[in-house]
This record gives structure tokens, sequence and C-alpha cells, in this order.
């Protein structure tokens, strides 16, 4: 399938690991400028060169989302000429929702719900004035099905779904999208700590919590994040051109909802 996205450009946050750096890599190979974002510059560097067809126009931002003023400041300076945004960053540490302190819904809300929002504000212009816009929130299944263990993430991943819908609503007429892409467990350093400190408080060994967590899976494994990538992708392209403000797990079928 030709997905006729050479020579757009995209912004993919967190894009030194993991799913960002999947999407990264797989719109580079479509022909995409990719510019990266994400706190740490060395790994930045790190993988700009890995991206392939050096020819074009590939870049990176240094940002960090637990402060959203800096991100604003950092975006004043660039030239966000983006027909592609991928909000994406890593999730709130797991524990019990009633267990959890107030700095962290406040820590994750800005991390995940206001730092998108100020990146959706910055590349919505440039967007509206090509009539193309993808914009494409990375969030988790939870969305659908709150799991067990991740109390943070599940309420403040519900905010960000709904907010996402809102701005679908809202952008539509422009032909922007947005859409998000709900990874199930995924072969990720975020999954390796889940597994890790589950193990540390039930006393099992993260072998087991990893065959328990593979089983809820009809796939019986875990996605690798290049898996997801490609969902990313298609949505990013114009083939997805009429599907808007929906979410898209990817999760082998893990979900028990439609």
């Amino acid at each position: 399938m030709n997905l006729k996205l050479r020579n757009k450009n995209a912004l993919i946050c967190g894009s030194t690991q993991g799913i960002g750096k999947a999407a990264a890599i797989l719109l580079a190979e479509e022909g995409v400028n990719v510019t990266l974002l994400a706190r740490d510059e060395l790994k930045l560097k790190k993988v700009l060169k890995e991206l392939p067809n050096q020819s074009q126009k590939h870049g990176y931002l240094v940002a960090d989302f637990s402060d959203p003023n800096m991100l604003k400041n950092k975006l004043k300076q660039t030239s966000l000429n983006f027909h592609i945004l991928v909000n994406n960053t890593g999730g709130p540490a797991g524990g019990p929702v009633f267990d959890a302190k107030l700095e962290e819904f406040d820590i994750a809300f800005a991390q995940h719900l206001k730092c998108n929002h100020i990146l959706t504000q910055a590349t919505v212009p440039f967007m509206k004035d090509q009539e193309y816009g993808r914009i494409i929130n990375i969030i988790s299944t939870s969305v659908k099905q709150p799991l067990d263990g991740l109390g943070v993430s599940n309420t403040i991943r519900g905010a960000v779904a709904n907010w996402s819908k809102t701005m679908a609503n809202e952008l539509g007429q422009y032909k922007i999208t947005v859409n998000n892409v709900l990874p199930g467990a995924t072969n990720t350093k975020r999954l390796n700590e889940i597994i890790v400190n589950k193990a540390n408080k039930t006393g099992k060994t993260p072998e087991e919590i990893s065959a328990h967590m593979k089983n809820a899976s009809p796939a019986k494994r875990f996605a690798e994040p290049s898996e997801v990538a490609n969902a990313i992708a298609f949505l990013a392209s114009e083939k997805a051109s009429f599907i808007n403000g929906i979410n898209i797990p990817v999760d082998g079928g893990r979900t028990k909802s439609l």
C-alpha cells in the first residue's frame, strides 16, 4: 500500500525508545521528514543517526514534558511546519488509585494532557493552511478497560481520550483528524518496569508475571513496538482521511470490549 507520505513532516514525541522510536523509523522509511522530540539530547542524537533516508530533513527538539511551560517556550523558537503530530510520553508509575498522592495526578495531567494540548495548539495552524493534519495520540487500552494496578494512568488516559474526541469534533472540518492508538502489553522498557514492579509486590518471578500477561491476549505474546508503529503510520496517511475521533487498540485481542 502506497501511504503517500513522502515529503510530509512529522513531530514525534517520546521518540528515543519504544513505540515512539519505532514510529519515527517507520515514518522515515515512508519518506516523512521526521523531527524527534524527547528530553535526552544524547539519545536524540543517537536515534537521529539511526533514521533511514538521511537525505530527508530529519531533526530533533529537546524538551521535558514535566515542565509544560518549557515545552511551550521551546516551540515558540521552532518552525512548526508539521503535517503529522504523534503525542507520546511515558506512562505514570503503577499502584492502586486509592493510594495515589494528589501530586501524582498533577504530574501525569501535565505530562499527558497539558503537553498534548500545547503541541496541538502549536501545530494546527500549519495543518489548517495545508489542509492536511494528522494528530495521533498514543494512550493505552485502559481507555476501554481499566488495568489493575495502574490507577493514575487509568484516570489520566481517560481524560486524554475525551480531550482527543472533542478535538476531533472541532478540527475535522479543516481536514485534520485526531485519533488514539491504544497499545496493549508491548515489548518496551515501561512494560519491563511494570513486570518487575508486580513481581516485587507479589513475590512471583518476572518470568511468571510475564507469562501471565502474555496469556491474557489471544495472541499469547507481547506486541513489538513496530506493530504499534504500523497503526500510527496508517493513521498518518491519506488512506485514513475519513477515520476520525476513534480509539484503535493494538493489543492482540486482549481488550474484552469491542
